[in-house]
C-alpha cells in the first residue's frame, strides 16, 4: 500500500521478474516469464513479449485510463466525506450510508488487498492492520475516523505515484526506442519497412548510416566501421565488408550497408541479451518495502495486544462493552495512518530531490535499498571513460621529430572516417599544425592508410599494415593504455601515436566519494585486463575484473555480492542491461544504450559519475527522514496508547495521534525538497 506508486511502470518493463504494467499489487508473487510470456495480468492468461524485452498485454491508454479511475475515486470519495463531515447538507439518517459510500471509494485498495493477503495466508500487513482498525471505529461509531484513515492513505498514495510517474516519464522522452522494423531490399532495387519479427533468413536489410543492424547478419554489399561498444564494450570501431558477419545492436557508423539475415529476431544478439535481461531480473533480490517489513511485526503485535485488551479485563470483570471499546479505540489509536501518508512523502520528496538533480529513480524501493549498498560496481567504457579517442601521446623514432611525424599522420589521416582517425586530425588543428593534401590515397580495412604527403610515401596504421609492407619494427614496449597508431615514411619507422579513451573529468573525486561511505568501488569490463587495470590506478577503484561478456559479468556480480554484500551497478550499454537488472540497484547513464535504460531502476541524465555518490546521500537522507517520521509517530501512539488503556484518551485523542503526527510528519519530509 505504502509503496505501489514505486511500482508502476510507465514504459511497462520487466522489473525484479515481473511485470508491473497492469498496476496489480501483488509484488509477493514470482511472476517470473517462462519462454517469453508474463502471467502476471489479469487471470493469469500468458501474453507475449515484444521485441524489446517489454511486456505488450497493456498499453499507455490503459494505465492512463487506470490513473484516471484512481483519481476519480479519490476526488469523488474526498468530496463525499468533506460534504458529510464538515457541512449540514446531508440529513442525518442518510449520513452513515454516505460515510460508507466515501469509505469504499477511498478505501476498496486496502480491503481488496486485505482479504486477497488473507486468502494467501500472509494477512499481517498494513492493509490488514487499517481494514481492521477502520472496520472497528465503525462498530463503535465512529466514522469520520475510519474514513480519514482511508483518506490519508489515498494521499500518500498519490503523492509517491505522482513522483515515480514523472521520473518515468522523464526517462520515456530521453531515450529513443531501438526500432522494431528492418527495410528490407526488393528485387526491384527499392525498399520496403518489415517487422523485425516478420523478417525471414535470406531477407536483405539496408542498413543506413547511424542505425542500429536490426537482426544477426552477414554483409553482402557495402564497407563501413560498426560501433560495437554497446555490445562489447571495445570503444574501438570495427570494419565490416563484404562477407563479414555483423551482430543486431551494432551501429553503423560510415558506409551504407546491405546485410543478408542469418538469424530471426528470436535468435538474434540483442534477443539473447534481453532474454539474459528477464532471467537476470528473476534472479533479483528480494527486497520488501521498509513499511511492509515493519508491519509483518507491528500488526500481529498490536491485533494480539487488542485481542488481549478485550478479553482478558473482560472475563475478569465481566465488562465486555467497556473493554471491548477500549480495544477498538486502540486499535485505531494503533492505526498507521501517519505513516501511511508521511513514509510516502518522505520518498516522493527524496524522489523529487534527486529529479533536481538529473537522478531519476523508477521507484521507492530503489531509493531504499541504495542505503545498503555494500559496493557499487562500474562499467568502463562510457560510464567510467568518455567512450571517445584523443591522442595520448607522440613518440617519434630516431631521426624524427614530434612535430613532423604529427604532421604527417594527420595529413594521412585527414582521408578517412574513422574515429581514431578524427581524433588525430583534430588534435592536430589544436596545436596548430597546417596539413598537406594527401595524394593517390589507399585505405585498407582493419589495417590503415597510405598516401602521398609532401613527395613521401606515408603508412599510417597498426602493425598488420607495417607488416603488409615489411616495415622494420624496432623492439617497443606496449603503451600502458589506449590504442597504438604506427607512421612509417618511404619504408621506414617514423614513430608512433597513442590514442585512447578518455576518463570523465569527475571521475576520480566521485571514486574518492563513493569510498569515503565506506563502499567499495569494482570494475567489470569486457576490455583487456591492461586497460582496466590503467583506468583503475588513474581513478582508485578497488576491484577490477576484465574480459567480460554480458552474461560473465552476470556471474562476477554474484561474486561481489556474496563478498561486497548488496550491489549497485552502473553501466550504459546494451551489454550491459543483464547485470543492469541482476543488481541490487541498477544505474544507467542516459546516454548509453536504450535497453540499458529501460533494465535500470535509476537512471542518471547527465552521464556523470559524481551523481553516483549523490544519488546514495540522497538516499540516506530519504530513509533518515523516513525513519524520523516512524518513531515520532509510533513515539506519540505509544503515549496516547497508554493513556487510553489509563482511561483518559478518546477517540479524538487517537485521530490527534494520527492526523496531527501525520501534519508534522509531512512538514519533516518536505525538508528532503530542499536537499543538495
Amino acid at each position: 500500500m505504502f509503496f505501489k506508486g514505486g511500482y508502476v511502470m510507465a514504459e511497462h518493463t520487466l522489473h525484479e521478474g515481473n511485470c508491473t504494467c497492469c498496476n496489480h499489487h501483488h509484488h509477493d508473487d514470482a511472476h517470473v516469464e517462462k519462454e517469453g510470456h508474463c502471467s502476471c495480468c489479469e487471470g493469469e492468461e500468458s501474453v507475449s513479449l515484444d521485441s524489446i524485452g517489454t511486456c505488450s498485454c497493456c498499453h499507455d491508454e490503459d494505465v492512463e485510463e487506470e490513473e484516471g479511475g484512481a483519481l476519480w475515486t479519490l476526488v469523488v470519495g474526498t468530496i463525499v466525506f468533506l460534504i458529510t463531515y464538515v457541512t449540514d447538507l446531508v440529513p442525518e439518517a442518510f449520513s452513515l450510508p454516505a460515510y460508507i459510500a466515501a469509505y469504499l471509494l477511498l478505501g476498496y485498495s486496502v480491503l481488496r488487498e486485505a482479504a486477497e493477503n488473507i486468502m494467501k495466508r500472509q494477512p499481517f500487513d498494513e492493509n490488514f492492520l487499517m481494514a481492521v482498525a477502520t472496520i472497528g471505529a465503525f462498530a463503535i461509531g465512529d466514522y469520520p475516523e475510519a474514513v480519514a484513515v482511508m483518506l490519508f492513505s489515498r494521499i500518500g498514495e498519490a503523492l509517491e505515484e505522482r513522483a515515480v510517474n514523472r521520473s518515468r516519464k522523464q526517462v520515456a522522452a530521453a531515450i529513443d526506442m531501438r526500432p522494431d522494423v528492418i527495410h528490407r531490399l526488393q528485387e526491384d532495387g527499392s525498399t520496403v519497412e518489415v517487422p523485425a519479427r516478420d523478417a525471414a533468413i535470406g531477407d536483405v536489410a539496408v542498413v543506413r548510416v547511424g542505425d542500429r543492424i536490426p537482426l544477426d547478419g552477414v554483409v553482402v554489399s557495402g564497407d563501413s566501421l560498426l560501433d560495437t561498444s554497446a555490445l562489447t564494450g571495445e570503444p574501438v570501431p570495427v570494419a565490416c565488408h563484404e562477407g563479414t558477419e555483423v551482430m543486431s545492436g551494432s551501429i553503423n557508423t560510415t558506409g551504407v550497408l546491405h546485410v543478408k539475415v542469418t538469424k530471426p529476431l528470436a535468435e538474434s544478439m540483442v534477443t539473447k541479451i534481453l532474454e539474459s535481461v528477464e532471467k537476470a531480473a528473476a534472479r533479483k533480490p528480494k527486497i520488501d518495502r521498509f513499511i511492509t517489513r515493519f508491519s509483518r511485526i507491528y500488526t500481529p503485535a498490536v491485533v494480539a495486544i487488542a485481542a488481549a485488551t478485550a478479553i482478558i479485563p473482560s472475563l475478569i470483570t465481566g465488562e465486555w462493552h467497556y473493554w471491548i471499546y477500549t480495544a477498538l479505540t486502540f486499535l485505531v489509536i494503533s492505526c498507521p495512518c501517519a505513516l501511511v501518508l508521511s513514509v510516502p512523502l518522505s520518498f516522493f520528496a527524496g524522489i523529487g530531490a534527486a529529479s533536481k538533480q538529473g537522478i531519476l529513480f523508477k521507484g521507492g524501493i530503489a531509493v531504499e535499498q541504495l542505503k545498503n549498498i555494500g559496493a557499487v560496481v562500474f562499467d568502463k567504457t562510457g560510464t567510467i571513460t568518455k567512450g571517445n579517442f584523443v591522442v595520448h601521446q607522440v613518440l617519434p623514432a630516431d631521426g624524427f621529430d614530434e612535430e613532423g611525424v604529427f604532421r604527417l599522420s594527420a595529413s594521412v589521416e585527414q582521408a578517412s572516417n574513422h574515429p581514431i582517425a578524427r581524433s588525430v586530425v583534430e588534435a592536430s588543428e589544436k596545436r596548430g599544425l597546417t596539413l598537406a593534401q594527401p595524394e593517390a590515397v589507399e585505405e585498407f580495412a582493419g589495417q590503415g592508410l597510405k598516401a602521398s604527403v609532401d613527395g613521401h610515401v606515408v603508412l599510417c596504421g597498426n602493425q598488420k599494415l607495417m607488416d603488409r609492407y615489411a616495415v622494420a619494427m624496432p623492439t617497443i614496449e606496449a603503451a600502458e593504455y589506449g590504442a597504438e597508431l604506427y607512421i612509417a615514411v618511404d619504408g621506414r619507422y617514423a614513430g608512433r601515436m597513442v590514442v585512447s579513451d578518455t576518463i570523465k573529468e569527475d571521475a576520480v573525486d566521485a571514486i574518492k566519494a563513493i569510498s569515503s561511505l565506506g563502499i567499495t568501488t569494482a570494475m567489470l569490463t569486457g576490455d583487456s585486463q591492461q586497460a582496466a587495470d590503467y583506468i583503475a590506478s588513474k581513478t582508485g577503484i578497488d576491484d577490477v575484473r576484465a574480459k567480460l561478456l554480458p552474461q560473465d559479468k552476470v556471474q562476477q556480480m554474484d561474486e561481489l555480492r556474496k563478498k561486497y554484500g548488496p550491489v549497485m551497478f552502473v553501466g550504459d550499454g546494451i551489454n550491459d542491461a543483464p547485470v543492469l537488472a541482476g543488481a541490487d540497484v541498477g544505474a544507467a547513464m542516459n546516454s548509453g544504450a536504450d535497453a540499458a535504460v529501460e533494465a535500470a531502476d535509476v537512471v542518471f541524465m547527465h552521464s556523470k559519475v559524481s551523481a553516483v555518490p549523490k544519488a546514495l546521500h540522497l538516499s540516506k537522507e530519504t530513509m533518515k527522514i523516513a525513519k524520523q517520521n516512524v518513531v515520532f509517530a509510533l513515539g506519540v501512539k505509544g503515549l496516547v496508547m497508554l493513556a487510553g488503556f489509563a482511561g483518559y484518551a478518546s477517540m479524538w485523542a487517537a485521530v490527534f495521534a494520527d492526523s496531527g503526527v501525520a501534519a508534522l510528519c509531512v512538514l519533516n519530509s518536505v525538508r528532503m525538497l530542499y536537499k543538495k
